[in-house]
């Protein structure tokens, strides 16, 4: 079944300067909804979402104001999730659906009551649509127990990955890489703690990722990488997409995601896509992500989130033993052949809207 979709999404992203998993997914479903027949009308609205300023509620509003009655809207939750005052007067003439990437009291950095004030909007804006759209297991689960939503009105759409060439690293151990932005959630910091005390082996390690969002978090991993003296060993890449990005990849033995809160981790698929086993943080929907290979072992490493030592530890293991990086590039082989693409994450995306219910007036 097709049909007509709008999807309002955050404005003024230089995709290629701050690209986040976020931005990827929307655009990639909005492109595979295209090709599957559907026509998408996309909304890019500026502003500080999830902490808007009225200026830009307005543009919102009008954004919203200015669709038929009836009209079918994905909106993403970074957007949409903030202002239940904008959202719940629009649902009661709109088919509103609104996608989660991750529940907005779970990015860490802002104050305890910022964070119990956004939970409480989320819950509203949640609560007064048609349908709401996870990107994780996790995710949706985390979603109904913290609003008390139906759950039968949360869905899952899981991140698609695209196919890729395996990647032949470095021909040994030492190729380690990090992809995300450098932020405090997303726990560079943890890394290089982890990198310090392994300092005595030998690899290098490439943080590839905006250096924008969080400067204080980028000055303090740039301390500690020079108060431990890994400045030649530990680079800040800044953001990288594409062929750049792909070239990473190619050079990658084993990528790590220290992240203190992760909803899915589209970045681990995209590792084993190309073959590359995965150490990460046990956290959010990244257990989900990393899977199983079809014998039934895990393609990678999981670890307490923040904690250093746990990282060095697995570090330590992936560095000195053989066998074990056997196992998990093969186990990360098999897994290579089991992930969906985005035209899966699309069909399911579109099985969820063509349910959304006609608005009650």
């Amino acid at each position: 079944m097709h049909g007509h979709l709008h999807l309002v999404m955050p404005g003024d992203v230089d995709d290629a300067a701050l690209p986040s998993g976020g931005n990827v997914y929307d655009r990639r479903v909005a492109r595979e909804l295209g090709t599957a027949g559907w026509t998408v009308r996309e909304h890019a609205v500026p502003g500080g979402w999830p902490r808007p300023g009225a200026g830009e509620r307005s543009l919102l509003a009008g954004v919203l104001d200015g669709l038929p009655d009836g009209s079918l809207v994905l909106l993403d939750g970074l957007v949409a999730c903030g202002v239940p005052e904008v959202v719940a007067p629009r649902a009661r003439r709109l088919r509103l659906a609104v996608l989660v990437h991750l529940p907005l009291a779970d990015e860490l950095g802002p104050a305890p009551e910022v964070a119990a004030d956004l939970a409480a909007r989320e819950r509203a804006a949640l609560h007064a649509v048609g349908a709401v759209v996870a990107t994780s297991g996790w995710a949706a689960r985390r979603l109904v127990a913290r609003h008390a939503l139906p759950a039968g009105r949360v869905h899952v759409a899981r991140p698609g990955v695209d196919p890729a060439p395996p990647a032949p690293g470095t021909g040994g151990a030492g190729g380690l890489l990090c992809v995300g932005s450098v932020t405090t959630t997303k726990g560079q910091d943890v890394l290089v703690e982890a990198l310090a005390a392994v300092a005595d082996r030998s690899w290098s390690c490439a943080l590839v990722g905006p250096l924008g969002r969080d400067p204080g978090q980028v000055a303090a991993v740039r301390a500690a990488v020079a108060r431990h003296r890994l400045d030649r060993r530990v680079r800040l890449t800044g953001a990288r997409t594409g062929h750049p990005l792909c070239e990473t990849y190619a050079r990658a033995d084993l990528l790590v995601l220290p992240s203190r809160a992760e909803s899915y981790g589209m970045v681990v698929t995209e590792a084993l896509a190309r073959g590359i086993p995965v150490l990460a943080s046990a956290v959010g929907g990244v257990p989900e992500a990393l899977g199983r290979a079809p014998d039934g072992g895990p393609p990678g490493m999981l670890v307490a989130p923040g904690d250093a030592d746990a990282l060095a530890h697995a570090l330590r293991s992936w560095l000195d033993d053989p066998a074990l990086r056997r196992t998990l590039r093969h186990r990360a082989r098999l897994r290579r052949g089991t992930l969906d693409g985005w035209t899966v994450t699309a069909r399911r995306l579109a099985d969820v809207l063509c349910r959304v219910p006609e608005p009650a007036r």
